[in-house]
């Protein structure tokens, strides 16, 4: 049975529900300004996962894959505000292609003309995409019921919050060993990362990959072999393990995919975090996200979002109530697109100075007031890394302390935290330290929220209702921004800096050449499937 919202009477930390419920309303305000901005335009990586959705992947000789290609040569016949759909399936319609891969090939040499079809012709160019689009998410539906069916039979993690380990080396062989080894030592969730700069590139790559800075590149044969390597630890644990990846950057929309098609479990997918960390231009990145999501809520696929990213530029303090700001915006927009409460892997993180007096008071504070706003969301607790020094001991005890605030406020997602995290890359070691570290408290205090009520007028409850009432004020300051006609005001807001201190202006930042505003016309089977109400029994994940 679902929790309801916290009210005064019943809420730990003595929120009043009417300041719960105008937090929301604001969130909403503030947010569908932008959800009515995305409907209004399309992508090039939206219209590249259309692509890729209806069964089109490979690369070319030099290693352009072929949905750029065709999208690319689309869009310089007859612009991309169409939409890639109907002229590509009229081509195909009129014989300049047996299949998409040829007219893909076909298109690159420059032999294809596109046109927008009108009449019988359009008519038929919407059924047949519709077709075609629709086989790949059938694929995803029939991931989403393998899911079902692995963990129903082979079990569940036995006890939350869920143990999440990054496992990039950079080589998807080395990864693989690696990852099975982890999930051996107890993490439930394995997180392959990227490598450094792939989200700046406008192209997914393609094939297995053996080189990576920083990380493993996110294509959809890495997932396809970590998935099924996973598989089988999973027989062989008695549990199954989840894979996490990146579904972020300029091809946010098709990583999605791909994940859907590969059933990949959970995936990083914020509303700002490409905007603020990686100037990507916002317009771009709110299209992208929704489209991104609504894929994500089709393949029942948990989103993990990156309001921790805030506390690693801005105060950890000062800027409490912008995470809290930023997890009701993800929430809203999550929701708008079709994701439940489950698939809400909301983020924050453990990020005050420790010399900071009474910081383990101010952490738990925080970490209570977004288990009570978000009761029925599995939040993704992010360990300390800003304050991470070369003193390992210390570290180790700091990573305890993190461990334990998580205990005491049943967190659903625990990411293991490193003695060695940001000073170097953590060694093998490290990792098996750290297990041990997450075991411990979990053993001796897993159960303590059950027993912990802090005082009604105390400092954890005091400073937890401060942290929302800023957020409050903060949500109206941006809902009443006017200061440029016509935009929606949250773009305002991140241009000023308001969140994690980064100033990102809407018609500036990387992609924004990709971005489109939709013609009448505009056709897209994937979206138009995706936005149809699907009726299902609710998961048990």
């Amino acid at each position: 049975m679902a929790r309801s919202t916290p009210s005064r009477a019943t809420s730990r930390l003595g929120i009043d529900r009417a300041d719960v419920r105008r937090a929301r309303t604001l969130a909403r305000q503030v947010g569908k300004p932008i959800v009515d901005l995305a409907t209004r335009h399309t992508t090039v990586s939206v219209e590249r996962a259309t692509l890729r959705l209806a069964g089109l992947g490979g690369a070319d000789p030099d290693g352009t894959p072929w949905v750029n290609r065709l999208a690319d040569a689309v869009r310089a016949d007859v612009g991309l505000e169409h939409g890639v759909s109907l002229p590509v399936w009229d081509a195909l319609l009129r014989g300049e292609g047996d299949d998409l891969l040829t007219l893909a090939q076909k298109a690159a040499a420059g032999s294809v003309t596109f046109r927008i079809p009108e009449g019988k012709d359009a008519t038929r160019a919407i059924a047949a995409s519709r077709k075609a689009v629709g086989t790949g998410i059938k694929q995803i539906d029939r991931q989403r019921v393998a899911r079902e069916k692995m963990v129903a039979k082979v079990g569940d993690a036995p006890s939350k919050p869920w143990i999440y380990l990054i496992v990039a080396t950079g080589d998807i062989m080395e990864d693989i060993p690696q990852a099975q080894a982890a999930a051996r030592e107890g993490a439930d969730v394995i997180a392959v990362i990227r490598s450094t700069g792939q989200s700046l590139l406008d192209f997914v790559p393609e094939g297995a990959t053996r080189e990576g800075f920083a990380g493993t590149y996110a294509t959809q044969e890495n997932f396809r072999l970590m998935r099924a390597a996973l598989d089988e630890t999973s027989r062989e644990l008695g549990r199954y393990v989840r894979l996490t990846n990146y579904a972020s950057g300029l091809c946010m929309p098709e990583i999605a995919a791909l994940a859907g098609l590969e059933r990949l479990d959970m995936m990083l997918n914020d509303s700002m975090y490409g905007i603020l960390f990686r100037d990507i231009n916002p317009i771009r990145t709110f299209v992208d996200q929704r489209f991104s999501r609504q894929v994500h809520a089709r393949a029942g696929i948990i989103i993990n979002t990156g309001e921790d990213n805030y506390l690693t530029t801005a105060d950890a303090i000062e800027a409490a109530h912008t995470v809290t700001t930023s997890q009701l915006l993800n929430e809203y927009f999550a929701k708008e697109a079709g994701l439940e409460d489950w698939q809400l892997g909301l983020g924050h993180a453990f990020e005050i100075d420790p010399e900071v007096p009474d910081s383990f008071r101010l952490e738990l504070a925080h970490a209570m007031l977004a288990r009570e706003l978000f009761p029925d969301a599995p939040l993704k607790w992010m360990p300390p890394t800003r304050h991470m020094t070369g003193d390992i001991f210390k570290g180790y005890l700091l990573d305890g302390f993190f461990n334990l605030v998580g205990a005491l406020t049943g967190q659903g997602i625990l990411l293991v935290g490193m003695m060695t995290e940001a000073v170097v890359t953590p060694w093998i070691s490290d990792r098996d330290l750290a297990l041990q570290n997450v075991r411990y408290v979990m053993n001796a205090a897993g159960k303590l929220h059950e027993d912990f009520h802090p005082a009604p007028d105390g400092f954890i409850a005091q400073r937890a209702r401060e942290v929302l009432g800023e957020a409050v004020a903060l949500l109206e300051e941006i809902k009443g921004d006017r200061t440029v006609k016509g935009q929606p005001p949250l773009l305002s807001a991140i241009a000023d800096g308001t969140f994690g201190l980064m100033k990102r202006p809407p018609h500036k930042g990387r992609g924004l050449d990709g971005v489109a505003r939709k013609a009448p016309d505009y056709y897209n089977p994937a979206t138009e499937i995706l936005e149809t109400p699907v009726h299902r029994a609710e998961s048990s994940t």
